[in-house]
């Protein structure tokens, strides 16, 4: 429970985007004479996490929780600084590595959406080479816990967004993951289907000593699942640290949270150069 499951020392992603003066001289001077803006997304973050640790991630839009996720899972490469996962770099996307996470994106979906929930359940088991047995059992018990049983067949463009968001959670969980990065996995879900996902992550997934970290506006999903609190803004670490340091238990919680990403709301206009 103590070694360290994720560490970053100095880490930044940086995007870069070619940018044009309007009308069709501006086409023609950007074909000569390219203009670039820079947009720092994550600046400088130094943190670790434990393992079998559950850490909410917290900052509004645009403050760089998604970027920080998809470098933890491999799907981005830092700009500079170093990044440990589970003492893998996660940008050279070894088997090993891949095999050991599971990440769920609400606003992206990882489902084929022109065949069955079933079907692409099954794509996953054979990807990551689950016995069939531990498969079914698996399946059987995610299908049951979030009350999608007479959906397993149903075609997955014609699920609505919760329906979905639940076979999200279940595909990112077949395999046994040792990390599960969450982005906004309670999007357009009810208030019962909401208690389910906690409820899981809280009881199921702590007895398997899987690590989590949850990104979520829904600041009672980080009341209630987690236990460490990292907050962003701009893309700089605002706050890391236990969530009951912080005041978890305070009615004043939200105002706290509320208090450090509020400079965020105003974005400074991106650098330009040539």
């Amino acid at each position: 429970m103590s070694s360290s499951l994720i560490h970053a020392q100095n880490l930044q992603r940086v995007f870069r985007r070619s940018v044009k003066d309007p009308g069709f001289s501006g086409v023609f001077k950007n074909l000569f004479q390219r203009k670039y803006a820079e947009k720092i997304a994550v600046k400088n973050l130094s943190f670790e996490i434990k393992e079998g640790s559950f850490t909410g991630l917290v900052g509004s839009n645009g403050a760089g929780k998604t970027t920080l996720l998809k470098m933890c899972s491999g799907l981005l490469h830092p700009s500079s600084g170093t990044l440990s996962v589970m003492g893998y770099s996660p940008s050279e996307r070894k088997s090993d590595f891949l095999r050991s996470i599971g990440l769920v994106m609400g606003q992206k979906s990882q489902l084929w959406s022109d065949i069955s929930a079933r079907d692409s359940l099954e794509l996953f088991a054979a990807i990551y080479d689950i016995p069939k047995s531990e498969y079914k059992r698996r399946l059987d018990e995610m299908l049951t816990l979030f009350n999608v049983t007479k959906l397993v067949g149903v075609q997955v463009r014609r699920l609505s967004l919760g329906e979905r968001m639940k076979f999200e959670l279940i595909a990112a969980l077949l395999h046994k993951p040792r990390l599960l990065l969450l982005d906004e996995p309670t999007i357009g879900l009810d208030l019962i289907a909401k208690e389910a996902v906690r409820k899981f992550l809280t009881q199921d997934l702590s007895k398997e000593n899987v690590s989590v970290i949850l990104s979520s506006h829904d600041m009672e999903d980080i009341q209630e699942v987690c236990d460490d609190l990292m907050i962003v803004a701009k893309g700089e670490m605002k706050y890391f640290g236990s969530m009951n340091d912080f005041g978890i238990k305070d009615e004043k919680f939200k105002t706290g949270v509320l208090k450090l990403i509020s400079e965020d709301e105003t974005t400074d206009s991106p650098e330009i150069e040539k």
